[in-house]
């Protein structure tokens, strides 16, 4: 179904959140589905299939052990979240043509709007590359050459992400709406869910307005 940006953000906070991730990786997941979703690539979805995967996983098990050579986790798959807010951390050497490596990392798509972030800090078109897919970004537009076979991959063994000198081909630009399907937007909701306080007596006695109080 087609959704505000502003709705798609909001509901991707809200899940994260639910998921068990910090507010600050929280907001950085919402604006990557924004970010995905406004280029028609399925940001919602991956969001989805990556909180299922790692419900009940500690966060310290998927993020980078460290950002020196290939970045790992060191309970199993990387998060493509703590792995991407990385990346803008390490912009630069991509600038400086060093690449960035990943091993093992989880719904992969999920890396390349912060490729796209960091694009726009060096003023660069970067790729990200895996299972023989390659996403190039400037920062606002994409080329995806392959996108069918790799596209929404549920992990790749290897993923690279380097500064390229232009893209394979027109660069799409974003648009003022996005496309979630059912599924994956009624497992979002159901993460949301999980940041709202049960009712207890006092909230409802409360929520029934002046009723159940003696004003008189």
């Amino acid at each position: 179904m087609s959704y505000s940006l502003n709705e798609i953000e909001a509901l991707a906070k809200r899940a994260a959140r639910g998921g068990g991730l910090s507010w600050g990786i929280s907001e950085e997941a919402a604006k990557a589905v924004r970010w995905l979703t406004s280029h028609g690539l399925p940001g919602g979805e991956a969001l989805a299939g990556l909180l299922i995967q790692n419900d009940g996983i500690a966060t310290d098990q998927t993020a980078p052990c460290a950002l020196d050579g290939e970045w790992r986790a060191s309970g199993g798959a990387l998060c493509p979240l703590s792995s991407g807010s990385a990346i803008n951390d390490c912009a630069e050497r991509l600038a400086t043509g060093t690449d960035i490596s990943m091993r093992d990392v989880s719904y992969p798509l999920l890396v390349v709007p912060f490729a796209a972030w960091a694009a726009l800090h060096i003023t660069a078109h970067v790729g990200v590359s895996w299972g023989g897919l390659r996403v190039v970004t400037d920062g606002n537009g994409l080329s995806i050459s392959d996108p069918d076979d790799a596209l929404l991959v549920t992990k790749a063994p290897q993923l690279s992400c380097a500064q390229v000198t232009t893209a394979t081909g027109a660069l799409s630009q974003p648009l003022s709406r996005g496309e979630v399907s059912p599924g994956a937007w009624a497992t979002l909701n159901d993460f949301a869910q999980r940041t709202y306080a049960p009712a207890t007596e006092a909230s409802r006695r409360l929520g029934a307005g002046a009723g159940a109080s003696d004003n008189d």
